[in-house]
């Protein structure tokens, strides 16, 4: 095997192949019944894969969503021609939709994974008490009490992990690794 294909295969796995489940999931939500799930996945990934060798794909899972969702209703579309029944309204799939909103939605999804990375990136107790804060709203004082710590540790550890949070997401927008 040569460099260029290892070079391909690792491009594949850490920009596509990640995101399987996630993709997989959406589809189904979206297009449930007279779509072949499988085999736009397949298209999907071909078709980014073949713009990504062409020039390089600065928003991979982005683009790999658009594409599929693009796929879908091309597949959709047929299926209507053909009388098929793919049991959803096809007017609710905006076809020639270029607003924002699908745009807007993966972005606030690739923050939303990594916030949830930054997150998880926090040392056990940091994490545990940041969750209990930040996601669950429970008081400084109720975390000390369920956790049989001081309220100043609590504080402490909540200021820690909003630091760590804000520099994990700060070196991802700079380099867009962490």
């Amino acid at each position: 095997m040569s460099l260029v294909d290892l070079d391909k295969g690792r491009w594949f796995a850490e920009n596509l192949h990640q995101h399987d489940a996630m993709l997989r999931a959406w589809l189904k939500s979206r297009f449930s019944l007279g779509v072949d799930i499988d085999d736009i996945m397949q298209e999907a990934y071909v078709k980014v894969m073949s713009a990504h060798l062409k020039e390089p794909v600065r928003a991979p899972k982005a683009f790999l969503f658009a594409t599929a969702r693009n796929l879908a209703l091309n597949a959709t579309r047929r299926a209507k021609v053909r009388c098929e029944d793919t049991s959803r309204d096809f007017s609710e799939f905006d076809i020639l939709d270029e607003s924002d909103g699908v745009h807007e939605t993966v972005a606030r999804n690739q923050e939303l994974e990594i916030l949830t990375k930054a997150i998880q990136s926090l040392p056990d107790r940091c994490r545990q008490i940041f969750t209990l804060r930040k996601v669950y709203g429970m008081s400084q004082r109720d975390i000390a009490k369920k956790l049989n710590i001081s309220a100043r540790t609590v504080n402490a550890q909540i200021s820690i992990g909003v630091n760590k949070c804000a520099e994990y997401v700060g070196r991802f927008c700079e380099t867009g690794k962490v």
